[in-house]
């Protein structure tokens, strides 16, 4: 076991009573947030909505992290793998005398355990990389800690005693309530179907998810829509800009996309072309049918992934211009503000969307999660 190995390695820390430790918390002081593999900042940029404070965002991306670094200011932006950086090399990031609870977001990446994922999953080095979590828990106790990620890693967890098992044994040894959640993130305002498994673990007790406060039931908002996130944004034809809004760029399209998006009407895919229009590889395929498609704009978008701006990759069309949506719609999408800004190619920022957390969905966990360290100090 993962588990044993690591006693083997470096004794674990005994478990500590935290009501031994809570005279040094000050109550009122701000959570302070390390964002293991942080890529451009969504966990962060929810987290800081929330209340608490970004300390550090983690990421091998070059580019992720200069979007990170540009947003987050005050914040140490580190660009290394976590699997060569030592606990040492970020010790002068924590406080020498913790008064402020630590947080530990640490959303790797999700593609080894998603269902589109093709590959041997066991010999995709990033299965691993939640694993390395485990020697900066240990190191640093954090109060509490924050998982978001397909709802295959618990599957996949379950089948081949992977990684978020190995990581729910560590906390259980090491004095840790945990709760794990699949989630949709329309039921917490953002305007995307997007299914995602959340654990949350807490050293001052059990974490209780908070309630949705979007859907059908009463006293509950309305599901946000397509329109509702990128409605007010002036149009932009495909291959162009729009230098007043930040990232509002659309991909360009060769004659005959443009002539396939044309034929393509709200909320509707290729099914409706003419045979001219066909691709040779969709000829009589059934599957596939989001590719070139439009999104509808009173439902929310299909899940963004990380071509989400390309229109032969998805029902990225916008639902009435003719082209994919824009850096910023996707970014609207995903529930980033207008003001946050990204960087990097094309490529690399519609990757870092699509691998974002949303941050209305780590905005509300976070404040369920200040709600619940204000409980235990008898602050609420």
């Amino acid at each position: 076991m993962f588990l044993e190995r690591l006693v083997g390695e470096r004794p674990i820390a005994i478990p500590i009573s935290h009501s031994e430790s809570d005279a040094a918390i000050r109550p009122a002081a701000p959570i302070f947030v390390y964002d293991f593999f942080s890529g451009c900042g969504g966990a962060s940029e929810g987290l800081r909505a929330a209340g608490m404070k970004p300390v550090l965002g983690l990421d091998v991306d070059h580019e992720a992290m200069a979007t990170f670094a540009h947003n987050f200011v005050g914040a140490t932006a580190l660009i290394k793998n976590i699997c060569h950086l030592t606990t040492s090399e970020i010790e002068y990031l924590f406080e020498k005398e913790r008064v402020s609870p630590v947080l530990f977001s640490a959303c790797a990446p999700c593609q080894p355990f998603s269902r589109q994922n093709r590959q041997r999953k066991e010999k995709d080095s990033r299965v691993s990389l939640l694993k390395e979590l485990a020697r900066f828990v240990l190191r640093f106790r954090p109060e509490l800690i924050f998982v978001e990620n397909v709802p295959g890693l618990q599957t996949f967890s379950e089948a081949e005693d992977g990684p978020l098992q190995e990581l729910l044994e560590l906390l259980d040894a090491n004095g840790y309530k945990h709760s794990v959640r699949i989630v949709e993130a329309r039921e917490y305002g953002v305007p995307q179907n997007r299914r995602r498994l959340v654990l949350v673990a807490s050293l001052f007790g059990e974490f209780e998810f908070p309630a949705p406060t979007h859907g059908s039931g009463e006293g509950l908002h309305a599901v946000k829509t397509v329109r509702d996130a990128i409605g007010h944004f002036p149009p932009i034809a495909a291959g162009t800009l729009d230098q007043s809004i930040r990232n509002h760029y659309a991909c360009a399209l060769a004659p005959q996309n443009l002539e396939r998006i044309r034929a393509v009407t709200e909320g509707g895919g290729r099914r409706t072309w003419s045979e001219h229009l066909k691709l040779d590889c969709h000829k009589g395929l059934k599957g596939y049918t989001d590719v070139y498609g439009r999104m509808s704009w009173d439902r929310p978008s299909p899940s963004l992934t990380t071509r989400c701006i390309s229109l032969s990759n998805g029902r990225f069309g916008h639902p009435e211009q003719d082209r994919a949506i824009s850096v910023r719609e996707a970014a609207s999408l995903q529930s980033f503000p207008d003001s946050f800004e990204f960087f990097g190619s094309l490529n690399s920022q519609a990757r870092q969307i699509g691998n974002a957390v949303p941050p209305r969905l780590s905005e509300i966990i976070g404040r369920a999660m200040i709600l619940h360290v204000r409980k235990y100090l008898g602050q609420s």
